[in-house]
């Protein structure tokens, strides 16, 4: 791994909320702190009762590292959008594909047909193993998702054979409707501007998937930094 950990993690991209935020007019100091250590720890307890288990790092090198970790050699390997992926350096592991993976969105993004690709991205929500940011973790164990069409949530509930979650601490809020509401007045806002400067257009939620309780042992897995990360 030293190839991988070696680089520079958490560097913000050009669609990192350092680079959104102004734009968006987002609250960052309510929606966007690091809680302390406390907090921290009673909240990944709180995850891993709901049947999620729960790594818990202190670097985005150290989540990185995790979160390869957790996928085994060969298997079939899909990423939903994700700017905490981005800022944790996963882009390089991908193209570099150390461990053999399968790479899903590789396939897809080499179908230039149009109905096929769209098949093909329905398909991917059931991926052996499915890797997805997070909009909010509630201090009681909820972990909110939010999307414009659900082709990421889609994976959450039932359909990835695998899901890892990854997320920094800062996605932490008391509740959860403070988790929803960091899905509209947060996450909404800096969305908006990151479409808006890539496809030309808006964006808006279509989509909530709360994990609320796991029934299946082992299925999901989030990888917790104690950093700030993603939006």
């Amino acid at each position: 791994m030293a190839d991988l950990t070696g680089q520079q993690m958490a560097k913000p991209t050009e669609y990192s909320t350092v680079n959104l935020a102004k734009d968006a007019g987002v609250d960052t100091e309510r929606w966007n702190r690091v809680p302390n250590e406390a907090t921290i720890k009673r909240t990944a307890e709180a995850v891993e009762a709901r049947n999620v288990k729960v790594i818990l790092v202190d670097t985005a090198e150290d989540g990185l590292r995790a979160l390869v970790d957790l996928i085994p050699e060969g298997v079939e390997v899909m990423f939903g959008s994700s700017t905490t992926l981005a800022e944790m350096g996963f882009d390089r592991v991908i193209e570099e594909n150390p461990k053999g993976w399968r790479d899903y969105h590789a396939t897809i993004t080499a179908e230039n047909d149009t109905e096929k690709r769209h098949a093909l991205r329905r398909k991917s929500v059931a991926a052996d193993y499915y890797l997805s940011g997070v909009q909010a973790i509630a201090e009681s164990g909820e972990v909110v998702g939010c999307d414009k069409t659900g082709s990421r949530m889609g994976a959450w509930p039932h359909a990835a054979a695998h899901l890892i979650l990854v997320s920094g601490a800062n996605k932490i809020v008391p509740t959860v409707d403070d988790a929803l509401r960091r899905c509209r007045e947060y996450c909404l806002p800096l969305e908006n501007q990151r479409s808006q400067r890539v496809y030309g257009m808006g964006s808006y939620i279509g989509k909530h998937v709360i994990l609320d309780k796991e029934d299946t042992d082992g299925r999901v897995s989030l990888v917790l930094i104690k950093d700030r990360l993603g939006y």
